[in-house]
C-alpha cells in the first residue's frame, strides 16, 4: 500500500520533470517556501515603506495620500533631544529611552548569566542532564503564560508578596513603582530566554578540543588564564551569535513585557515595540503611518548596531 501512495505521488513530479528538465526541478521544491517568504515578509515590508510615507487614518494603500517624510520628520522633531519634553512625539522618544536602558542592562545580564551557567552546565556535575532541561524548559512555555505565571507572583496580593508578609515585612509595590517594575521587566525576560542562549554557548563549549585543556593543565596554567586564552577566544563564533540575537530580541520585546506590566506604572515600561503597536491600532486613532515610520527608524537603528558588532566580533577573531 505505502510503495502504491510513494508512486502516486512520484508520477506528477517525473511528468513535471519531463516537461521541464531536472536543472529546473530544485526550484519547484523551493518555490513554496518563497511564496511563504514573499507573501508574510517581503510584502509586509513593502507596504510598511508605503505606510510610512503616507498619512491618514484609512486601511486600503490606495486610499492613503503620499506625504513623503512627513512622518519621520515629526518623529525626529525635537527642540532638545536631551529633553523629552522638548521633542513633539515626547511618547516616542521616552519609548526610545526605556528600551534603551532596558537592553542595556537585560543584554549584559543575560550574556553573563548564560555564560556561568553553561560554563557550569559544562562540568561533570550530578544530575547535569536534568539542570540543562531545566534551565530551558522556560524557553518552551509561551511568552503570554511567562508572564501570566511572573504577575501572579508579582501582584500586592501575590506570592512573593505573601513571603514578605509572612516574615514580618510590608508589601512592596513590584509592579506600581517605576523602579521595581523595569527591573521585574528585566528579571522576568533574562529567566524565559536565558536557557536558548546558554544552549548556544553550551555548543560552543564542548566544540572546544579536550586536548588543549589537558595541555594547559599539565603545563600548570592557572584557571582563569585558560578561561581567557582557550575558552574565549575559541567561544568568541558563539558569544557573537548570541550577542547579536540578545541585541534584537530585547529591542523587539513586547508581548510578557505588555502583558506583565502593561507598559506601566505610566509609561515606565513602555518599549519602542509597544508604542509602535498602540500608535498604529491600541489607539482610539489608528495612526499607521507614524508607526510605520517609526518602526523603520527602529529597523535602521538595529541594522546599524547589528553590522557593527558583528564587525567588532570578526575583528576580535583574528
Amino acid at each position: 500500500m505505502l510503495r502504491g501512495v510513494a508512486q502516486l505521488i512520484d508520477w506528477p513530479f517525473e511528468a513535471l520533470q519531463r516537461a521541464i528538465g531536472a536543472a529546473r526541478m530544485p526550484y519547484v521544491f523551493v518555490l513554496p517556501n518563497l511564496l511563504v517568504f514573499g507573501i508574510f515578509v517581503v510584502l509586509p515590508m513593502i507596504l510598511n515603506v508605503w505606510y510610512a510615507t503616507t498619512s491618514g487614518v484609512e486601511l486600503m494603500p490606495e486610499k492613503r495620500p503620499f506625504v513623503g517624510g512627513a512622518n519621520f520628520a515629526e518623529l525626529l522633531d525635537c527642540g532638545n533631544y536631551l529633553m523629552v519634553a522638548s521633542c513633539h512625539q515626547d511618547r516616542f522618544w521616552r519609548a526610545i529611552g526605556n528600551t534603551i536602558w532596558f537592553v542595556g542592562f537585560q543584554v549584559v545580564v543575560l550574556v553573563l548569566l548564560s555564560l556561568v551557567t553553561a560554563l557550569v552546565l559544562n562540568r561533570p556535575i550530578p544530575l547535569r542532564g536534568f539542570f540543562r532541561a531545566v534551565f530551558f524548559y522556560p524557553v518552551l512555555l509561551s511568552p503570554v503564560v511567562v508572564a501570566l505565571i511572573w504577575k501572579w507572583i508579582l501582584l500586592p496580593d501575590g506570592v512573593l508578596n505573601a513571603i514578605v508578609v509572612a516574615n514580618g515585612g510590608q508589601k512592596i509595590p513590584f509592579l506600581l513603582d517605576p523602579g521595581w517594575s523595569f527591573t521585574w521587566t528585566i528579571v522576568v525576560s533574562v529567566w524565559a530566554h536565558m536557557g536558548f542562549y546558554t544552549l548556544i554557548l553550551l555548543a560552543g563549549l564542548q566544540a572546544i578540543p579536550p586536548d588543549l585543556y589537558e595541555a594547559a593543565e599539565m603545563d600548570g596554567t592557572p584557571t582563569w588564564r585558560v578561561f581567557a586564552r582557550i575558552t574565549m577566544p575559541l567561544l568568541m563564533p558563539n558569544m557573537a551569535v548570541v550577542l547579536v540575537l540578545a541585541l534584537i530580541r530585547a529591542v523587539q520585546s513586547f508581548d510578557e513585557i505588555y502583558v506583565l506590566t502593561g507598559g506601566g506604572p505610566g509609561t515606565a515600561t513602555q518599549y519602542i515595540v509597544q508604542y509602535i503597536y498602540e500608535t498604529a491600532f491600541a489607539g482610539q486613532v489608528h495612526i499607521m503611518g507614524l508607526a510605520a515610520a517609526a518602526s523603520m527608524l527602529v529597523g535602521v537603528v538595529l541594522l546599524i548596531l547589528t553590522l557593527g558588532q558583528l564587525l567588532l566580533s570578526s575583528r576580535a577573531r583574528q
